[in-house]
């Protein structure tokens, strides 16, 4: 079987490694970029997806990318502490979780598609196109994409593969938040690993290192509601004023954090509407399917977007190399539906929400604000949810293939 993939970011190219360890030797992917550059700022790889990658053989290059994370913990708006739980290996994982910049992510997967499946394994300035007829070609020549071939979409968010099976669909819907991002070098601040989250559900911000040495490059997320429409596409290199932003969280200093120092640190920062895309009601039509954003791209909550792409990839090797494709949807489908639909509203971030709509002037007592019970329990149903509940995960059984 010949699979050619649309696409060729991080869920893309993971999707070549997986198809390439289970066996398949003809698989191309086509990237409409004229090359692929490390672009974005930072994401983070939840214990799921760092096992899928450890699986590929990736261990050690993870490791050399990005920062371990040790803790995760939220706040309110004045820096009180709301929860805050170990993560990766310090919570029980057999593997750890990453905070990484995406487009170095991406390289990696890059160079060790390059190095498993050769140097035309990826082939950029070069769509997936569709026919008057609907028949899908690839490439510059427009080779035809047959009957026996596999077409996987993992065009992200507009994907060209997608609009073609649904083709009303329409833009990404916006909720009215607008994202800023961007990096700042600065000093280490709790576990010198820590992600946090401060806010009050309405506005936030998120901190996290994704480089640690000399100098810590912490990567930063501010999000407030806009009045008014989205404009233009989502698009992650919009350029934005640290000035601007910092404005809005001009009184966000805390004992251990000085959010509007960190944004106006920056030396670019990024805007980005917070769209996503409604869940579909099926993501296969013959010899065509959809994985990552493609198949269900969500809001930018619980850290699940390249993480879940990641697992689409394996899942999907897996049951390719069973001679069952539908297996591969009736997986992940309800999976990524019900995470695209927590994360609509808040997943674990609910907790800010929460303390906030029971004491918005602050609080000196979580417990009496949002008791410790129900705390552990919005963490621990997202787990479930998404996951990467420890004893599940680690007792889960291989997606690899047994060549």
């Amino acid at each position: 079987m010949r699979v050619v993939i649309a696409g060729g970011g991080i869920g893309g190219l993971a999707t070549a490694l997986s198809l390439h360890a289970a066996g398949f030797e003809d698989v191309v992917v086509h990237e409409a970029a004229e090359r692929i550059r490390p672009l974005g700022v930072g994401i983070n790889l939840l214990p799921h997806a760092v096992r899928e990658l450890t699986e590929l053989g990736l261990a050690d290059r993870l490791a050399g990318a990005g920062v371990a994370t040790a803790e995760l913990a939220y706040f309110n708006r004045y820096g009180t502490p709301i929860w805050s739980e170990p993560r990766g290996i310090d919570a029980g994982y057999a593997w750890p979780q990453y905070s990484v910049h995406r487009g170095r992510l991406q390289m990696l997967l890059l160079e060790a598609v390059t190095e498993r499946l050769g140097p035309r394994a990826v082939r950029t300035g070069s769509r997936v196109t569709f026919t008057g007829t609907g028949a899908p070609r690839a490439g510059t020549d427009e080779v035809p994409i047959g009957p026996d071939d596999l077409l996987v979409g993992a065009d992200g968010i507009r994907s060209a593969v997608r609009a073609h099976l649904f083709p009303g669909e329409g833009p990404p819907p916006w909720n009215g938040l607008l994202l800023w991002r961007g990096t700042t070098y600065g000093e280490p601040f709790l576990t010198g690993r820590s992600m946090i989250m401060a806010g009050d559900g309405t506005q936030k911000f998120v901190a996290y290192p994704i480089a640690t040495g000399e100098r810590t490059l912490i990567n930063w997320i501010a999000e407030r509601p806009v009045d008014g429409a989205a404009s233009g596409p989502a698009d992650w290199n919009r350029p934005a004023d640290p000035a601007r932003i910092a404005a809005h969280f001009a009184d966000w200093r805390f004992d251990w954090l000085d959010v509007p120092g960190i944004i106006t640190g920056a030396e670019a920062a990024y805007e980005y509407p917070m769209v996503d895309r409604d869940p579909l009601p099926y993501w296969t039509a013959g010899n065509v399917t959809l994985l990552g954003d493609a198949a269900h791209a969500m809001y930018p909550i619980g850290s699940n977007g390249a993480s879940q792409a990641i697992i689409d990839a394996r899942v999907l090797a897996h049951f390719l190399a069973r001679g069952d494709l539908a297996a591969y949807e009736a997986t992940r489908r309800p999976v990524t539906t019900a995470l695209q639909l927590s994360n609509r509203r808040m997943g674990p971030e609910v907790v800010m929400k929460l303390a906030h709509d029971r004491a918005p002037d602050g609080f000196d007592d979580v417990e009496s604000v949002v008791p410790f019970a129900e705390r552990a329990e919005i963490a621990a149903s997202y787990k479930r949810t998404a996951g990467f509940d420890p004893v599940s995960l680690n007792e889960r059984p291989s997606w690899s293939v047994d060549r």
